[in-house]
């Protein structure tokens, strides 16, 4: 863009329009009647770009609930077939590496992230401590791998300490030089088991013609990155586009000048944003986007968010660490999507054992429409039970919503 050059102006309901049809909601992303097949799951899985990993299980896995968010119930065995995951048939098409945080991405852009992989300076400081003081160990267990592979944590015979005061791992030896083999991208999960990784050679991962292709320099990686980015947010700012692959700003701005001199961004000012924006050329502008769905906190919609304000005027923090009596709205709380607005939030447990999808806490937003909020919100809940193989839904007295959500099951 020329000096002389303004940024277009964008409303801000057309940026949310243009953010949810980049995310994959629209009208017909859940067909009626019929189940998504692969084909649906792969498609989904790259328009995002990535899944983020999360060992919190109280509700649903992490990486599961973005595909129903968007497509509604399907097999999530298909997932596992692409993803590795589980003893099933396997059709790889995912990988797993640090992408925003734990992620799965599909595998030919594991080569995007090489310039991660060689910045050992950035990596915790206990791996570090064993890449640069333990070589011996980090080598015997790359061979151990190589030799035994696919291999477990517990495969490497070390054993954990006593748990330290404020430790959020409890990782021994043995895990951590796995980790710090996986960060380097010399091994990688080859599958995961019970959530647990297996770890193997990468050469045993990824198929050959991937493993042929050259790795890209540090820029031109960034460069597709933010690509990757735009397409998947629609509309963003510098700090949007570099939260999705958790690249600094100051080392993504030159390469979002590059797209936007290629005509592959186009400078937005988008109404009540402070930061400039930047729309990808190829981004649908829909009239209306109908969606209606329950979000992951680790959705990419919602994962960084100082967008999910911008965007929503919806203030939304995860409460997982935070002492219970200091909780707002609960444990694992899920932002409700109706229509184009985050209308309400729902802390959610899945007791399996007894069947039931259990509401601890159920609130609406302050200018939500209470009744049909409810009633959406109840549907939405009883397709979601179906899908994770409970019998019915139950709600607590928690919150605003709560009662006349239990009026509308």
């Amino acid at each position: 863009m020329s000096a002389t050059e303004r940024p277009r102006p964008l409303s801000i309901d057309s940026a949310r329009r243009i953010a949810l049809a980049a995310q994959g909601f629209s009208s017909g992303s859940r067909p009626a009647g019929r189940e998504p097949g692969l084909a649906a799951v792969t498609a989904a899985v790259r328009r995002l770009g990535l899944l983020q990993l999360d060992s919190v299980n109280v509700f649903c896995r992490a990486h599961y609930m973005p595909l129903f968010s968007r497509l509604g119930p399907y097999d999530t065995g298909l997932l596992d077939r692409i993803a590795g995951h589980g003893h099933g048939r396997l059709d790889r098409r995912l990988v797993e590496y640090w992408a925003h945080e734990a992620s799965l991405i599909p595998i030919e852009h594991h080569r995007l992230f090489r310039w991660r992989m060689e910045e050992r300076d950035r990596i915790w400081s206990g791996m570090r401590r064993v890449l640069t003081e333990r070589q011996e160990l980090i080598a015997q267990t790359l061979s151990m791998v190589r030799e035994r592979g696919p291999v477990r944590a517990r495969d490497t015979g070390h054993r954990r300490a006593r748990v330290a005061a404020g430790e959020m791992w409890n990782w021994h030896e043995g895990k951590v030089a796995l980790e710090a083999l996986f960060f380097t991208g010399a091994i990688g999960a080859w599958r995961r088991i019970n959530f647990e990784r297996h770890y193997d050679l990468m050469e045993r991962i990824l198929p050959a013609e991937v493993l042929a292709e050259p790795f890209p320099e540090r820029a031109e990686a960034h460069r597709e990155l933010a690509r990757l980015a735009a397409r998947a947010l629609g509309v963003a700012t510098l700090a949007d586009l570099a939260d999705y692959w958790r690249i600094t700003p100051r080392d993504l701005a030159p390469r979002v000048d590059e797209l936007v001199a290629r005509g592959e961004l186009l400078p937005v000012r988008v109404t009540g944003w402070e930061s400039e924006a930047y729309l990808w050329h190829e981004a649908r502008r829909p009239r209306a986007v109908p969606a209606r769905a329950l979000l992951s906190p680790f959705d990419s919609l919602v994962f960084f968010r100082p967008r999910v304000e911008r965007l929503f005027d919806f203030r939304y923090r995860i409460e997982i660490y935070t002492p219970q009596a200091r909780r707002v709205h609960g444990y694992y709380v899920l932002p409700f999507l109706l229509d184009e607005r985050l209308v309400a939030r729902v802390d959610l447990k899945a007791d399996r054992q007894a069947g039931v999808l259990r509401v601890l806490g159920a609130f609406a937003e302050a200018d939500a429409e209470r009744t049909r909020v409810a009633a959406e919100l109840a549907a939405e809940l009883e397709l979601c039970a179906g899908w994770l193989g409970l019998r019915r839904v139950e709600v607590g007295d928690r919150g605003d919503l709560a009662e006349p959500l239990r009026r509308a099951l």
